[in-house]
């Protein structure tokens, strides 16, 4: 799930909605988890579909990658701007038109007849959903209100695991069924019904909220970030097919002075009064640093593990599309355990995100010991189940722990650029760990999945190694910045 955690700020007190004043909270937030767990399932169904995808539509190795990449980086640019609109334009109305679009990229990706199409709309479905997914937490901070608003954020949690447990099952089973000879195309026409739904639904029950007027855009702002993430992703992507060529590693080189330029700007634009999307000042306190640098070595880890996981069960040991969702239960499961025991450990702070990694690096070690042609699911799951706890134990405090050196003046804007990290993560992730994968892959599989597992075990003790950066505890303001 992909959800920002900055504080709204285009509502003002009167305009509140007390939950005294709003009868229709509980079927709202049950509409915005609708809208949540569609945007998940979208994230991660193509990485157990791709390959019949491909088998489907033709292209390289690549076009693979670029069902995952594409979406993904399509939500880090919207997400830059969405949570904005809301605050703008109201967040009712920015939740329709993102559910109404989401909805027709799905169609778009149903019916696409090449790889160039497919992509396309998984574009389209990407910036409507960053569009859609970050008016839930200003919509629930206006319905809810104390003990409430907790049971709210509450529900999220569960209901999200779910999804992520059975996203990969549902697509599987959906590729297997062949529903009216639909085949892969069943994994996107299942959001119409659902998106109808939840449109009509939001009409009813989802409250109005009057927009902010006072607050602007920062397009330069978005388009100069995105720029520097696709200057990154697409070398790493398409490098390998095209023979990684000099203006390869040049794309590489111009990210840099892009993300520089980005940062010279939102400097300049805050000094003169506007609304930069990050806080200039954060990229002066340690902690907040710390904290990016090691979110992103970590997203890259889990999504480029998950990603290549699906692919080598498919292409290495012929599962298939059902079995490899259900293989992959076990490390979702171990997710959900890892998150439960950081309530209990929450106390010792970035120690529970070293124990996570160490964990996490024994599973994907052990993993690489089992691996073997005649490897099947009950083989798999001990290992997979020690990679997810591990990885619970790592995702449940970082937030937290990133955000302990900021001012509560800057919480919004800092909240938020994780957020977005947390996508281009993943992206870079999926780039990376796939084009290892297929690079060594081209003829044994099996091989290439234990080189790319390694280069995960190397990740993974990375992001233990800068997270000595971090602050200790949680809120731990002094020591932090």
């Amino acid at each position: 799930m992909t959800m920002t955690l900055d504080t709204p700020s285009g509502v003002t007190s009167e305009n509140a909605l007390t939950e005294k004043q709003y009868r229709w909270r509980w079927p709202a937030l049950f509409v915005i988890l609708t809208g949540s767990v569609m945007e998940l399932l979208d994230m991660t169904v193509t990485s157990i579909a791709g390959p019949v995808m491909r088998a489907s539509l033709g292209g390289g190795t690549a076009m693979i990658q670029w069902l995952g990449v594409a979406y993904t980086l399509a939500m880090v640019s919207g997400l830059l701007t969405g949570g904005r609109l809301g605050d703008i334009f109201g967040r009712k109305r920015m939740f329709l038109i993102g559910a109404i679009g989401f909805v027709a990229g799905s169609l778009l990706c149903a019916v696409s007849v090449s790889p160039e199409m497919i992509i396309a709309a998984r574009v389209v479905q990407g910036l409507f959903g960053a569009a859609m997914v970050p008016q839930g937490l200003g919509m629930m901070k206006e319905m809810f209100a104390g003990k409430e608003l907790q049971s709210a954020f509450g529900m999220f949690g569960p209901v999200m695991g779910l999804a992520a447990v059975g996203g990969p099952i549902l697509a599987g089973w959906l590729v297997d069924a062949d529903l009216f000879g639909t085949g892969w195309r069943m994994i996107f026409l299942i959001n119409l019904p659902i998106g109808a739904l939840a449109v009509a639904a939001a009409l009813k029950f989802l409250p109005e909220s009057r927009p902010g007027g006072s607050l602007k855009l920062d397009i330069p702002g978005a388009l100069l970030a995105t720029t520097g993430a696709l200057l990154i992703v697409f070398p790493l992507v398409q490098g390998r097919e095209y023979g990684w060529p000099l203006w390869i590693f040049a794309m590489m080189a111009a990210a840099v002075v892009v993300f520089g330029v980005f940062a010279w700007f939102e400097k300049r634009k805050s000094r003169r009064g506007g609304d930069p999307l990050i806080e200039p000042g954060l990229f002066r306190k340690r902690s907040f640093l710390a904290g990016m640098a090691t979110g992103t070595i970590y997203f890259a880890a889990f999504s480029g593990f998950g990603f290549v996981f699906a692919l080598y069960l498919q292409l290495g040991l012929g599962f298939s599309p059902l079995k490899a969702g259900l293989s992959g239960v076990p490390m979702s499961l171990g997710m959900i355990v890892g998150m439960g025991l950081v309530q209990v450990v929450r106390k010792h702070g970035r120690k529970v995100l070293h124990i996570g990694a160490l964990i996490m690096a024994a599973g994907v070690v052990a993993l690489l010991l089992i691996l073997g042609p005649e490897t099947g699911p009950w083989q798999l799951a001990p290992a997979l189940l020690v990679v997810g706890i591990g990885s619970g134990l790592i995702m449940g405090p970082y937030f937290e722990i990133a955000l302990s050196g900021v001012e509560p003046s800057e919480a919004g804007s800092a909240s938020g650029a994780l957020t977005s990290l947390q996508q281009v993560g993943g992206a870079l992730g999926m780039a990376l760990l796939g084009t290892v994968f297929f690079d060594a892959g081209t003829t044994d599989p099996a091989d290439a999945a234990q080189r790319t597992f390694w280069v995960v075990a190397v990740m993974v003790m990375l992001t233990f190694a800068v997270g000595f950066l971090l602050p200790k505890r949680i809120r731990d303001v002094e020591s932090a910045g």
